[in-house]
């Protein structure tokens, strides 16, 4: 077993043993799903919630009434989100693109690269974001990388913190098995630990903690 292996995965069982299954990520359809992924981006995900909220009221947390909004309705409706203004175009390029390239199921039978390369050419679309959806929406085993897990990864594995998003991910995704639920779990309990303990100072001592309860 290679070293970063064995580090992710005792990293793992300390989170799960202190913070338990998260069922993350909160969302009735996988739509949903992925306009949550644009909504937090920049943003915590109390004011996602929110949002996500208004366009459920207003019934247009669906492709239909997203595309045919006026911009400053949809901003209006994700105002609470942040960046109202970039993410409603962001929002209706996404599921513009979603539209022409066939939906679930014309976008199901592309495989984790291509799939990858094709959200990453939307724009708006950036690595974490892709990886959201890919791994949340489509049940792909991608692993996300964010600031936490750059955060907490430098705190207790042997990176510097400050590398290239594709070399953390593939350097995950090579030392793990390919685990959907796993990677959901994982990137939830990083983020539950994050938003707990984190303090984001260089002194902080939570992530050192080996106790599994006291993590």
């Amino acid at each position: 077993m290679s070293s970063v292996r064995k580090q992710l995965e005792e990293l793992y069982n300390r989170l799960f043993n202190a913070y338990g299954p998260q069922h993350w990520w909160p969302a009735d359809t996988p739509f949903e799903i992925m306009i949550g992924a644009i909504l937090t981006q920049n943003t915590a995900w109390t004011n996602v919630e929110k949002a996500i909220q208004n366009l459920k009221q207003a019934d247009a947390l669906n492709i239909h009434s997203i595309i045919a909004l006026p911009d400053d309705k949809l901003a209006e409706l994700i105002y609470p989100s942040g960046y109202f203004n970039v993410k409603s175009q962001r929002l209706k390029n996404y599921t513009k693109w979603f539209v022409d390239s066939g939906r679930f199921k014309g976008l199901h039978q592309l495989d984790n690269p291509d799939l990858r390369h094709r959200l990453l050419g939307v724009n708006g679309i950036g690595p974490e974001t892709a990886d959201d959806i890919l791994l949340y929406a489509f049940e792909r085993p991608v692993f996300v990388i964010d600031t936490y897990s750059r955060r907490l990864f430098k705190k207790v594995l042997s990176i510097s913190g400050d590398e290239p998003y594709e070399t953390l991910r593939l350097s995950c995704e090579s030392s793990l098995d390919p685990d959907v639920s796993i990677y959901k779990e994982y990137h939830a309990l990083i983020v539950r630990h994050a938003k707990e303990k984190c303090s984001g100072e260089a002194n902080c001592k939570h992530c050192h903690v080996e106790a599994p309860n006291s993590i």
